[in-house]
Formats: C-alpha cells, sequence, structure tokens
C-alpha cells in the first residue's frame, strides 16, 4: 500500500525536499535595525527541527523604508548579513533542512508599530517611522499619512536592492528565494488597480500592472544562483475591483515562462474593506485554479491543521505542498505527528530519537 502524500519526496527546480510541508514565512518583529538576534537562532533552530521538508525565513526586507515595522530583518547591507549569518551558521550546525528566504517591501504597509503594541501606522515625524513608498500616493487606510509614489528611479533603486539582497541570500548558501507579492505589500500594491492608480507603463492594464513584478523576478533570477526563485502571491483581493485569481493565473503563467519555480497561494491583505470568507482551507481553491493553469509547483496555505486535511490537499491534486504558520508555532512537532498519524515516517535529531511513541516504533526510522 502506497504511503501518505504529505511524505513523498517533492522537487521545487533543483531542490529535493524529503516531504511536502513547508513552513511558511513568519514575521517576529524582534530584530534591531535589521539585525537578527538570538530569538531568531531559537525561533529558526527550533523549527528546523520540525521534521517539515522546507524551513522559510520571514520577511526580509530590501531596503530599511521596507520593512513593515522597526523590528523587521533586514538584508541590506554587510551587518544585516553578518547577523543573518550568525542565525544560519548556528542552524545549520545541527540540522540539514532546507531554508529559503523571503525578500520582500512593503510599501505603503511599512512603518507600522510591532502587533502586540497595536500595529498601527507610525506617521513618518514620530519615533521609529518613517515616509513610506508605494506605486502611488494612496494610503492603505484613510486619514493616514500617504505615502510618495516612486519614480523611475525610485523603482530602479528598489530593483537593485531585491537584486543585491539576492546576492546577499547566495553567499550565505541559503538554498532558495521567495519574493514577497502577496498581503497588500509593494510587489502587490503594484499588481492590484485598487492601489495602482500609475498613468505610465507600469499602471492601468494588466500588462502593465505585472511589469514591476516581473522585472523584480527577473533581477532576482540573474542574481540568486544557488537554487529556487519562487513567489508568494495573493489569489484574491477579496474586495470589488481588485486583484484575482483569473490575473494571478495570468501572473503565474507569465513568470513561468521567466523560470519562476513554484508559486506560493496565499490571499488578502491589500485593502481594509477586503471581506474574506475565512474557513478551514478558504484558500486552497486559489491554490487549485493556479495548479490546473500552470505547470508549475503550487504550494497551499491558509488554516490548513489538520493531518487528513492536509493529506487530502496534496492527494486529490489541489497543491503540490502545504504550508504551515500559525499552526506550527502552536505545534512545532506538527510534521511528527502527522506522520505518526498518517503512517509514514519522519526524520528527527538523533538527540530525540528516545522520545519515539511505542506506538509508533517505525516513526524515526528514515
Amino acid at each position: 500500500m502506497a504511503g501518505p502524500k504529505l511524505f513523498e519526496p517533492v522537487r521545487v527546480g533543483s531542490l529535493e525536499l524529503a516531504n511536502r510541508i513547508v513552513v511558511a514565512p513568519m514575521c517576529q518583529y524582534s530584530a534591531q535595525n535589521g539585525c537578527m538576534n538570538d530569538w531568531h537562532l531559537i525561533h529558526l533552530g527550533g523549527l528546523a527541527l520540525s521534521g517539515a521538508g522546507l524551513l522559510t525565513i520571514e520577511a526580509t526586507a530590501v531596503l530599511p523604508e521596507g520593512r513593515i515595522s522597526y523590528g523587521d530583518v533586514g538584508l541590506w547591507d554587510g551587518v544585516t548579513e553578518a547577523a543573518l549569518r550568525r542565525t544560519l551558521d548556528g542552524v545549520r550546525a545541527w540540522s540539514d533542512t532546507p531554508i529559503a528566504i523571503q525578500l520582500a517591501h512593503a510599501g505603503r504597509k511599512a512603518s507600522h508599530e510591532v502587533p502586540w503594541k497595536g500595529g498601527q501606522l507610525i506617521p513618518s515625524n514620530v519615533e521609529n517611522g518613517w515616509l513610506t513608498e508605494a506605486p502611488s500616493a494612496t494610503p492603505y487606510a484613510p486619514g493616514t499619512e500617504s505615502p510618495t509614489a516612486l519614480d523611475k528611479d525610485g523603482l530602479r533603486r528598489v530593483r537593485e536592492a531585491f537584486a543585491a539582497a539576492a546576492r546577499r541570500a547566495a553567499r550565505l548558501g541559503i538554498d532558495a528565494v521567495q519574493l514577497h507579492a502577496a498581503h497588500g505589500y509593494l510587489l502587490h500594491q503594484f499588481l492590484s488597480p485598487l492601489a495602482n492608480q500609475r498613468e505610465d507603463e507600469y499602471g492601468g492594464s494588466l500588462e502593465n500592472r505585472l511589469r514591476f513584478p516581473l522585472e523584480v523576478f527577473d533581477a532576482v533570477r540573474e542574481a540568486f544562483t544557488n537554487g529556487p526563485v519562487t513567489i508568494r502571491v495573493s489569489g484574491s483581493d477579496w474586495a470589488p475591483g481588485g486583484w484575482d485569481v483569473e490575473q494571478t493565473i495570468a501572473l503565474a503563467q507569465a513568470l513561468e515562462t521567466r523560470g519562476c519555480d513554484a508559486v506560493h497561494v496565499s490571499s488578502g491583505g491589500l485593502t481594509p474593506d477586503q471581506k474574506i470568507p475565512v474557513h478551514p482551507g478558504y484558500q486552497v481553491p486559489l491554490a487549485r485554479a493556479v495548479k490546473a493553469a500552470t505547470r508549475l509547483p503550487v504550494v497551499a496555505v491558509g488554516l490548513i491543521t489538520g493531518f487528513e486535511q492536509a493529506e487530502q490537499i496534496v492527494a486529490t491534486g489541489d497543491a503540490d505542498m502545504i504550508a504551515l504558520a500559525r499552526t506550527i508555532l502552536y505545534d512545532p512537532r506538527w510534521p511528527w505527528h502527522a506522520a505518526a498519524h498518517l503512517g509514514a515516517r519522519v526524520r528527527a535529531p538523533n538527540q530525540y530519537l528516545r522520545c519515539q511513541p511505542r506506538a509508533y516504533k517505525d516513526l524515526f526510522n528514515v
């Protein structure tokens, strides 16, 4: 009898993953001037021992002004690169789990307070705040400070910053790069007509709104030589007149011709007017639509908590992989527990082998 699909190997570009469980990028808002510290070593070190096939580092800003908050991780200079190297060295000393990094720019959703202090926009004239940048001078929420619309020099600067961060990621030996084009951040802002009000070649038609994200992808794909370059997208703005699944498919098809290695399909985040029909697996239909229209490996995410639920998503072909975020923060051994429940096997560090339950005597026999 065949084993569970969730624990079959899968290839993403040149990278072979031991199973189809991805640890999604999850912001910790705990960096200092963009630099990782001991919290990130503890956090990522624990997740690297989870048994997942791939670990993704949180949204990592390519410029200081591209951070969501003053606590965001960055990769824009030698200092932030050295801090990230220290964390990676500590994790890799004890785990061979492949590690990806999500490169990001928050655009008009930058300059926010950390979530546990309210998460509100910090005006540029207040401590820990700065003036944000976006495709257009349209604020995320009414009554908040308007961003500066990026001019051609600004577009070039951001594009080059993504490429420079990708080169730094390659120097660090990171296994894969993911571009963040979801959740209302800068690249998503260019894609959505609700945020992109430009009247030049970067705004208006779908072809024009795709232009800058595709330019950034091309620059990163050229700069990152270690392995796969993937993208995270919002499959829908969940708002009238916004970005939707049909446009997402057009983006995915354009990326496929440019050498993209996988698409991670999330949703929302572009507008406070969004109406999201939240329920378990609510984003899976978006992933299924992208998978049906391309040959790209697709990652599904969003309220995936159950072992049978995850297995069904990949076994039915709705997606090739599933990603866990809050679920794996709550249960960092979720892949172990899923393997035990589904009758699969998973790797565990030597130091933990003796914790194997008597009821699952072959669980760690990989």
